[in-house]
């Protein structure tokens, strides 16, 4: 399952970003730029699908064809210091060996990962094959299994049998794909011990989301439970999660993997 529609997979996320950028003031400065991020996407989506890249020339292709507008988009919307650090690397850095890192999931500091993440992974996204040639699946259950890359986030979705409840899924934070996974099992390291897996929420700020847990690995994902707040589109809803991410950090956890922005 893959959240995207088939002429903009990212209409949705452009609708709730808007809503929440206005609703929510803390996630203000970063959804303006996810929606700059978001147009820079869009206007790509065409070409890329018509003409999508060899695995081996991903890279280049991410640096050619998306990097120059996620720069300018970052320049024009983005927190000053995040403006500031990406101008110093997109001057300095290999920026086609920077996006091959972070494909091979080595450890980037924060600004490579953000230009090579808002580079590469809506390609990954628009083509799915290319996630798969460009991956490591078939890890585990806890890995994408189209990409092998890491969860970042779940949620829970809307059942279409009234005594039914919906599974929770994972979804990528390499290439979005979605997959099942079980309730009550962590998803950073497979504690499947509920007493250790401590859930974290604010219902009356955030009714739709809470932060899952884990005290063996120590680590965290934000779920989104669409049932309680059908209009929550989990990837934007977890970039507007800042209060619940800063409410983890405090007591000890660390996500299982920053998302785009950083948190």
């Amino acid at each position: 399952m893959r959240l995207l529609t088939r002429t903009d997979p990212w209409t949705e996320h452009r609708r709730r970003a808007t809503e929440l950028g206005t609703a929510e003031p803390h996630a203000a400065e970063i959804l303006r730029l996810y929606l700059a991020l978001l147009d820079v996407w869009s206007e790509s989506a065409g070409p890329i699908r018509a003409a999508p890249p060899a695995a081996a020339e991903l890279p280049a292709f991410a640096v050619r064809t998306l990097l120059p507008g996620v720069l300018g988009a970052t320049l024009a919307a983005g927190p000053l210091a995040l403006r500031e650090s990406v101008l110093r690397r997109f001057e300095e850095a290999d920026l086609a060996d920077l996006v091959a890192c972070w494909l091979a999931g080595a450890e980037l500091p924060p600004v490579d990962r953000y230009l090579a993440r808002a580079a590469a992974a809506p390609i990954l996204e628009l083509v799915p094959d290319l996630a798969r040639a460009t991956g490591s699946t078939g890890r585990d259950s806890r890995h994408c299994p189209a990409c092998g890359g890491l969860p970042q986030l779940a949620y829970f979705g809307k059942s279409e049998e009234a005594l039914v409840t919906a599974p929770r899924r994972l979804v990528c934070s390499r290439c979005s794909e979605s997959w099942i996974y079980p309730r009550m099992i962590c998803a950073g390291c497979g504690n499947p011990d509920t007493t250790g897996l401590p859930v974290y929420s604010d219902a009356e700020r955030f009714p739709g989301l809470r932060i899952d847990a884990c005290e063996v690995c120590r680590t965290y994902l934000v779920t989104v439970d669409l049932p309680k707040d059908p209009a929550a589109e989990p990837v934007v809803d977890e970039l507007a999660a800042l209060p619940l991410d800063l409410f983890a950090r405090e007591r000890g956890f660390a996500k299982i993997t920053p998302n785009l922005v950083g948190f």
